[in-house]
C-alpha cells in the first residue's frame, strides 16, 4: 500500500513535504512550482525531500515532477481518514498536513515541513470543527491550550510568540523559545527520549502583514455566506485572501513554505 523511493530509503535525514499545498494551496499552475522550490530548498540544506500523496492506489513517498504534477485541484484533499478510500478508489490523494504525519509515522520519517496548519476553528464548536495545528484563519490561543493538553511541545524559532501566518506579531506567548536548528533538534531528541510525540517548530514570517486580520474576517464571513464547510473553508479562505490582498498573501504564502522547508530540513540534518 505504501511505496516509498529508493533515495528516500536510503537517505540519513528525510523531511516530508505534504501534497495539498501543491493541488489546493495556491492558483493554477502555482503550486506545482512551489512544491517543486520546497523540495530545492530541502535538498539545499543538507536533507532528502519525502512529498507524499496517494496514486494510481498507492500511498507514495516521494514523487517524481512528473507525478507532483498530477496533483491538481481535481484531487481529493487527503487527511488520516481519507488515505485508505483514496488508495481503494484509485483517487489522486493530496495529504493534508494530518495526512502526511499519518504516513511518516507509518514509515517512520520524523521531520515535515508546511506552511500553514489547521487547528481549532473559530467559534468552536460551533462549528465543531478541530484540524490538526495553527493557522492564522483559526482559533490560535485555543489550539495552542489543545496542543498543551496533548502535551506537544510547540517552540519559536527565534520568538517568543506563536507567528499567526501571514503575521509575526500578536499571537500567544510559547512555552519555549530555541535559536537554531541544532538547538530545535536537541529538544526533539529529548522529547523524544522521555517518551513523547509530535513537536511543533513555528516560524515567523520574514515579511509580516501585521494588516491580514480584517482580510481574514472578510474572507471568514464569505465563507460562511457562501455556505462554504469542512475541507473546502482553507483553500476558498485563501483564495480570497490571495485575490484581495493583491497577491501579497500569496507571495507571503509561497516565501513562508520554501523557508519553513528548509528550516525542518536544518532540523532533520542536524539529529
Amino acid at each position: 500500500m505504501i511505496v516509498v523511493s529508493d533515495e528516500v530509503r536510503e537517505a540519513d535525514a528525510v523531511v516530508a513535504l505534504e501534497t495539498t499545498l501543491v493541488a489546493h494551496g495556491f492558483p493554477a499552475g502555482d503550486g506545482l512550482a512551489v512544491g517543486l522550490e520546497a523540495e530545492h530548498r530541502v535538498r539545499a540544506a543538507g536533507a532528502v525531500p519525502a512529498t507524499i500523496g496517494v496514486l494510481d492506489g498507492k500511498i507514495r513517498v516521494g514523487l517524481s515532477a512528473e507525478e507532483l504534477g498530477r496533483f491538481d485541484a481535481s484531487a481529493r484533499k487527503a487527511g488520516p481518514r481519507d488515505l485508505a478510500a483514496c488508495v481503494v478508489q484509485r483517487a489522486v490523494g493530496a495529504t493534508t498536513v494530518g495526512g502526511t504525519l499519518a504516513v511518516c509515522r507509518a514509515v517512520g520519517i520524523r521531520f515535515m515541513g508546511t506552511g500553514g496548519l489547521g487547528g481549532v476553528h473559530r467559534g468552536f464548536p460551533k462549528p465543531p470543527d478541530v484540524s490538526a495545528g495553527i493557522k492564522s484563519l483559526l482559533d490560535v490561543s485555543a489550539t495552542l491550550e489543545v496542543l498543551e493538553t496533548l502535551a506537544v511541545p510547540v517552540l519559536g524559532f527565534r520568538t517568543g510568540t506563536l507567528p499567526l501566518f501571514y503575521s509575526a506579531h500578536g499571537g500567544p506567548a510559547v512555552p519555549a523559545r530555541v535559536e537554531s536548528a541544532a538547538e530545535a533538534a536537541e529538544v526533539a531528541r529529548a522529547h523524544w527520549g522521555l517518551g513523547g510525540g509530535g513537536l511543533l517548530l513555528a516560524r515567523p514570517p520574514d515579511d509580516s502583514l501585521d494588516e491580514v486580520e480584517p482580510l481574514i474576517e472578510e474572507a471568514l464571513a464569505a465563507a460562511a455566506r457562501d455556505g462554504v464547510t469542512g475541507q473546502a473553508v482553507t483553500p476558498f479562505v485563501l483564495t480570497y485572501l490571495h485575490e484581495h490582498s493583491g497577491g501579497r498573501t500569496l507571495a507571503a504564502n509561497h516565501d513562508l513554505v520554501v523557508a519553513n522547508a528548509g528550516l525542518a530540513a536544518e532540523v532533520a540534518a542536524s539529529n
